[in-house]
């Protein structure tokens, strides 16, 4: 169950979290949403979504590619690192393949936490919280730029004092200020243990249309999302160890055979707290 510290039920949280929904502007999680073949999203969303097609299809690849760039993180550190606990940042509206779905498939007994401050995640948060018995998920109606609350509440289902996987994917470039986006990242990581990993992709500045794709969406009146360098998303990961292949389209991080080799505007990797 999630960790809501308050008496109010997961339904009526979830009819309160729909009526604060603005269907009148587009918005990133059911923009995304989109892209990856949802069903949780709304004309406005589809408008700019198809604007941006048309302006740099590419960005259809970055929201797939970037999504199985997660299940192979998230499967690599369950499977040959040994991690049991996920803490989940800017989570997005659930899909198929969720972090839980992915960790607890190889190990049953993977704790992890998803983190969200946005009324649409939060109204279909119940999605995000099956698990196998032997596991647990929850979810924390919390602020990214508030790392002590959220790593306060997430101890209320993980283990602090053990290692625990940090997802930020597709998140970061909400941050205006690259240097405050940092700051977040290192106050999260400097409060897990030895042995924890950071996990981070996001969307880059490396083409002209992934630029150009960039400013349209910030013009629709949508919360603005930043694209930024391949140097900026390796700072990300300073003071940690990178593991192998380092910082790489998210389609070059160790592919599978069934990995989809395309050029994609979006990096990512993982490191590791020594």
């Amino acid at each position: 169950m999630p960790d809501t510290q308050d008496t109010q039920s997961p339904a009526s949280k979830a009819q309160e979290a729909r009526s604060r929904i603005d269907t009148s502007t587009p918005h990133s999680a059911r923009f995304w949403n989109y892209f990856v073949g949802g069903k949780d999203n709304y004309e406005v969303d589809r408008q700019i979504g198809n604007q941006i097609k048309e302006i740099f299809p590419g960005l259809v690849d970055v929201a797939v590619t970037s999504r199985h760039f997660l299940g192979r993180a998230v499967t690599h550190l369950v499977a040959d690192v040994g991690v049991r606990q996920f803490l989940d940042i800017g989570t997005g509206l659930p899909t198929a393949d969720n972090t839980h779905e992915v960790a607890q498939r190889v190990a049953p007994e993977t704790k992890i936490v998803y983190v969200d401050n946005d009324p649409i995640v939060l109204a279909h948060a119940n999605a995000l919280l099956t698990s196998t018995k032997e596991g647990k998920t929850a979810y924390l109606d919390a602020d990214m730029y508030d790392p002590a609350a959220i790593l306060e509440k997430a101890a209320g289902t993980l283990d602090l004092s053990q290692p625990v996987a940090l997802m930020i994917l597709n998140t970061l470039g909400h941050v205006a200020e690259y240097e405050q986006a940092r700051e977040l990242v290192g106050k999260l990581m400097a409060g897990l243990p030895s042995g924890s990993h950071l996990v981070i992709s996001d969307s880059t500045s490396t083409s002209p249309g992934m630029i150009a794709a960039s400013e349209a969406y910030n013009k629709s009146g949508a919360v603005p999302y930043y694209v930024r360098t391949v140097e900026e998303i390796g700072g990300f990961f300073d003071g940690l160890d990178l593991l192998e292949p380092g910082v790489v389209q998210v389609t070059e991080w160790r592919p599978t055979a069934d990995t989809h080799k395309v050029y994609v505007d979006a990096y990512g990797a993982v490191g590791r707290k020594a």
